[in-house]
């Protein structure tokens, strides 16, 4: 029997419903939710045409940021405490998206048990974790889970709230860094085959995500210093990876977006958290 490959679906006519098909594909792609076909969509399971995502990806970090946020608002309305919420709200966040850029940092750092860059790509595409993997993920989970338990315990819950919505949406455009400044490092692997994204849909994205940072954190009463600094380490977390990934693999892959994506979500939380205590 012959192998049927899938092209990626064209956009639909009509900005309204390509935008829709696109977030829609977005969510799927990034998440294990259950997203119904669209009435419109020719083929909502079609590979997606992942550079023209790009530009929508902002909006889709956000979508998927609201499950955690709501799980922190009502675990902190139940008063279940600020670690247990801030627990349960990552969790929750983990289990939205298969662990998806979890997945990407643990391998990420088990790539650095290697000596050689085939060596390190290698390492990469094995399924086991190693030491290196096991302990970047705690240590990524301990400190998301405490940078958002101590900002609602000295600012308030509806300002975790608020971040997790922000750094949703943020940590996964800067997660895009890599892809778009840097070559695929192999030309097999899932970075090369759902193409490049350009660099000015990548812009695009960052004023997007910048904009919503903006209105959230004026919505949320957040201090302007804390929304710069959420916008500005999340972005220089995007450069530093550039820098690692070209020196450690001489080029991208998903996984360094992965790794890429949850260090932003990180520096976003701590750079908030100390403009609160400031």
């Amino acid at each position: 029997m012959s192998e049927q490959i899938e092209t990626p679906q064209s956009a639909p006519t009509g900005l309204w419903k390509a935008v829709t098909v696109d977030l829609a594909h977005t969510i799927r792609f990034y998440s294990r939710l259950p997203v119904p076909a669209l009435p419109w969509e020719q083929n909502a399971h079609a590979l997606p045409d992942f550079p023209r995502l790009v530009r929508v990806l902002p909006v889709a970090g956000l979508i998927l940021g609201t499950l955690p946020a709501l799980t922190l608002a009502f675990s902190q309305a139940l008063s279940l405490g600020p670690w247990l919420s801030a627990t349960l709200a990552v969790a929750v966040a983990a289990l939205t998206t298969g662990a998806f850029h979890e997945d990407g940092l643990a391998d990420t750092a088990d790539s650095f048990g290697g000596s050689t860059r085939e060596r390190r790509l290698e390492i990469m595409r094995d399924s086991r974790i190693g030491s290196f993997g096991a302990s970047a993920l705690f240590l990524a989970l301990l400190l998301r889970i405490g940078a958002l338990a101590s900002l609602a315990t000295v600012a308030g819950w509806h300002v975790g709230v608020v971040a997790v919505l922000i750094t949703a949406s943020l940590s996964r455009t800067v997660g895009l860094m890599p892809l778009v400044f840097l070559p695929p490092a192999r030309i097999d692997g899932a970075a090369y085959a759902v193409g490049q994204p350009s660099r000015e849909s990548f812009w695009f994205a960052a004023g997007l995500a910048g904009l919503i940072a903006i209105l959230l954190g004026m919505i949320g009463n957040l201090p302007p210093s804390g929304i710069a600094l959420m916008i500005v380490l999340s972005g220089l977390t995007g450069w530093g990876f550039i820098r690692l990934s070209q020196k450690h693999l001489g080029g991208q892959t998903g996984d360094i977006a992965g790794a890429t994506q949850q260090v932003a979500e990180i520096a976003a939380l701590i750079g908030l958290l100390t403009a609160v205590q400031a």
